[in-house]
């Protein structure tokens, strides 16, 4: 596949990043919603593309505060689609538009659910090769699923993109000064403290007041997602939870794709010795494509990226 190269009307990286957002809309496929009951009393909607049952499936995870109707989610499943491949996008807990019932919800390192929907996967079709492909905050949970997982990981090959593999660096370049790094902390704030603060008025262990006044994503994670994650403070659950010291463990075809301008993670977080040294991971680096960008065509857009990991994915079956 050729190698992604902007247009020239969308060169910029925080044009590339918002381009899809703001002006695609998502492509429309016959999906059918499942709600599934977990052990713990929570349960997890995902959206299913059908096939024929020995078809591969791709299980495809979403971003930060995204959900299975994100715009590179359906572009993900609409390539799946083109191939004949069954799909299925799974809703982090809180993110299918309805509240979780649990005090807790989904992080960056949490991989327990990813595992549950691989587990049902192979359960119901325990012939057919299982796909996963990540985006951002997925493509963090993918790598370090399979990280964990090591050799015993029942999937065929996987994808991840734009992902945070330190979580350090990349929420200190969200909450570094600077107008577009305001606007995109701001919008992933508004629905994080949202969600919170409706959730306090159910369990009152939640602080409150500390959610409300988070100006940064460092308050926040301090405030909600490590203590309620168990973990002791922000940079205790950035530590734990960075998919960066895992990419050596992947043993399964593993295709890592970012862009070096992604105004969310600076290219000095990549993992390039990992990755090098792993033969099961190719890690491409573009110059440009911004987050979750990989806008292409001289005048109608489309979406590079997505193409490349159905590309990487199809030659892995």
């Amino acid at each position: 596949m050729q190698s992604f190269t902007p247009p020239r009307w969308l060169r910029g990286r925080h044009a590339q990043t918002v381009f899809g957002t703001l002006l695609r809309p998502g492509p429309r496929l016959p999906l059918r919603r499942e709600r599934w009951e977990l052990s713990d009393g929570d349960f997890l909607d995902v959206d299913r593309l059908e096939g024929p049952p020995a078809a591969p499936l791709l299980v495809v995870l979403h971003g930060l505060e995204g959900s299975s109707s994100s715009h590179y989610v359906r572009g993900l499943l609409a390539q799946a689609r083109i191939r004949g491949w069954r799909g299925m996008a799974m809703n982090f807990r809180s993110c299918s538009g309805e509240a979780n019932r649990l005090l807790r919800s989904y992080h960056s390192g949490e991989t327990g659910d990813l595992g549950e929907a691989v587990r049902r996967a192979r359960a119901e079709s325990e012939a057919a090769p299982l796909l996963l492909a990540g985006c951002s905050l997925g493509g963090n949970v993918v790598v370090k699923w399979l990280g964990e997982q090591g050799a015993s990981a029942p999937v065929h090959a996987a994808a991840a993109l734009s992902v945070p593999f330190d979580l350090k660096v990349c929420a200190r370049a969200l909450d570094a000064p600077g107008a577009m790094s305001f606007v995109y902390r701001t919008r992933f704030l508004h629905t994080l403290k949202r969600k919170a603060l409706a959730k306090a008025r159910r369990f009152p262990g939640i602080d409150a007041v500390r959610v409300r006044s988070a100006r940064t994503l460092f308050e926040f994670d301090e405030a909600l997602t490590g203590p309620v994650h168990g973990f002791v403070g922000a940079e205790d659950y950035w530590a734990q939870s960075s998919s960066g010291p895992y990419v050596a463990r992947v043993r399964v075809p593993l295709l890592l794709l970012s862009a070096q301008d992604d105004p969310f993670i600076p290219a000095a977080c990549l993992p390039r010795e990992a990755a090098a040294s792993n033969p099961c991971v190719t890690l491409e680096a573009t110059a440009r494509g911004g987050h979750l960008g990989f806008v292409a065509g001289p005048f109608l857009p489309w979406f590079w990226a997505e193409r490349r990991v159905a590309e990487f994915l199809a030659g892995h079956l």
